[in-house]
């Protein structure tokens, strides 16, 4: 590394754009000592579906969306061109004081898709954001503007979020995550959070099953709202699964405990749907799993949605947060003091509006979800082929998100030694078999997009299956 030059004129007839990278790029969540050696660049030129093209054509399968993001495949076509099209018309303008017909749109279409309940207001206002930590720092400040317009006494000045919870890198959002390899330098920087135990179905006692071990947590988020009465502002989670925490699921019925919780201490339900939105988990949105009062499905309805990531198909960032009527009332005042002063410059990007409405137009045309439901059964067959491994201690899934958490001889008391980097050898091994399978410590996951086929699933479940032999073997 401390060989690498900087001299223009060097890099820029170097053969291997890898080593000009090396030279100039800061990556994101990376260890940069771990490059070149322990840990090679993939060099990606273009892609094509669920496909990723290296510099010398070789297809590597993108398990992962791209961090999640991409939905319907890479370059698909339609939103390629529905950007084209916007960017030949008007490529960006200030959305404070002006507006253009896709911000409008995508509102309206993202409001008449949102969850419901029944006697409840819908949502009814969006706002726009960069990206999904921008888009939790929106639903954050807003929660705790709120009751700082009415003036209450005591002032709620506090949020509540899960433990292993996961919410993005800014300040705000750090502030409520609870991953310490996030959070830990950045502590004394951070707002007050109260953590909430986490109902992740892997920590439930033996015997008490997923929905037994989500009541005892709504139990304790209850004793807790209680023992902080009158200090909080909102309480925030991930519906359904932690996903940088892991892919750690929970029972829907967490999800109604929590929003009748919020209802009777009078605090703001905050739904960070950034990464399980969109048909990832079986439904549109998460939220929407949660039982109802009598029994049944029903969903719930948050009083803050927060979408990302696969807002706008993978193409291009954007953010909304969807906000109740109440809530957006709670600031229209004569004073500018009570107005929401929060902007992003790129704001309702009109090239993102147009992804994301061409997004929302595959949806209702290619009937994505019910074809969704169909590959995640197809997943659940080759995760079970896969998770006869006796070094697996877990396999969970939901909709088309599957993770198999590694531990020595499949104990969950027995996690492998970090130094041994089983999920980095098991990646390393993935990749120079045709497959981008970046692990979360020692767990493998699968979320790719949703137009990967037959035989490329069939190839997923393959290479998992001799990662996970090749870095368990000699751990």
């Amino acid at each position: 590394m401390t060989g690498l030059t900087h001299d223009p004129a060097i890099l820029a007839e170097a053969d291997d754009w890898r080593t000009r990278d090396l030279a100039v790029v800061w990556h994101p969540c990376t260890q940069m000592r771990e490059h070149p050696e322990l840990m090679p660049l993939v060099p990606i030129e273009r892609g094509d579906g669920a496909w990723l093209i290296d510099s010398d054509g070789r297809r590597i399968l993108d398990s992962g969306s791209s961090w999640w993001t991409n939905l319907h495949g890479h370059a698909e076509p339609r939103i390629a061109e529905a950007i084209a099209r916007q960017a030949r018309t008007l490529e960006q303008v200030i959305l404070a004081g002006c507006t253009h017909p896709g911000a409008v749109e995508l509102a309206e279409r993202l409001l008449a898709l949102a969850p419901r309940e029944p006697g409840r207001p819908p949502l009814s206002k969006v706002f726009y954001a960069d990206n999904g930590s921008a888009g939790v720092e929106v639903a954050l400040k807003m929660a705790f503007q709120w009751f700082q317009n009415r003036g209450d006494e005591p002032r709620r000045t506090k949020f509540v979020a899960l433990q292993n919870g996961y919410h993005g890198e800014t300040l705000g959002a750090l502030a409520v995550g609870d991953i310490p390899l996030y959070r830990r330098v950045y502590a004394p920087l951070l707002c007050e959070a109260v953590f909430a135990p986490s109902p992740d179905a892997y920590l439930a006692r033996e015997g008490q099953g997923a929905a037994g071990h989500a009541e005892d947590a709504a139990d304790a988020l209850a004793h807790l709202l209680d023992a902080h009465a009158g200090e909080i502002c909102a309480l925030i989670l991930e519906p359904r699964v932690q996903c940088a925490g892991g892919m750690r699921m929970h029972d829907p019925v967490y999800l109604r405990r929590v929003r009748d919780l919020c209802d009777v201490h009078g605090i703001f339900l905050i739904a960070d749907e950034i990464a399980v939105g969109f048909g990832r988990t079986g439904t549109l949105f998460a939220c929407e799993q949660a039982p109802g009062e009598t029994g049944g499905v029903a969903g719930i309805q948050p009083d803050l949605l927060c979408l990302s990531k696969g807002l706008t198909g993978g193409f291009l960032p954007l953010a909304t947060v969807l906000a109740t009527q109440v809530l957006y009332d709670g600031f229209l005042d004569e004073s500018r003091d009570r107005a929401f002063l929060h902007s992003h410059s790129y704001t309702g990007n009109p090239l993102a509006c147009a992804a994301a409405l061409a997004s929302l137009d595959i949806f209702a045309s290619d009937d994505v979800l019910a074809r969704n439901r169909a590959t995640a059964e197809r997943m659940t067959a080759l995760a079970g082929q896969v998770g006869g491994h006796r070094h697996i201690a877990d396999v969970r899934q939901a909709g088309m998100i599957v993770a198999f958490e590694l531990s020595r001889d499949g104990d969950r008391r027995a996690a492998f030694d970090p130094a041994l980097r089983v999920g980095l050898h098991a990646y390393r091994h993935a990749v120079a078999r045709g497959v981008l399978l970046r692990p979360l410590g020692d767990i493998l996951y699968w979320m790719p997009p949703y137009c990967i086929d037959e035989a490329q699933l069939q190839l997923l479940a393959e290479v998992t299956a001799g990662a996970i032999e090749a870095a368990t073997s000699c751990a």
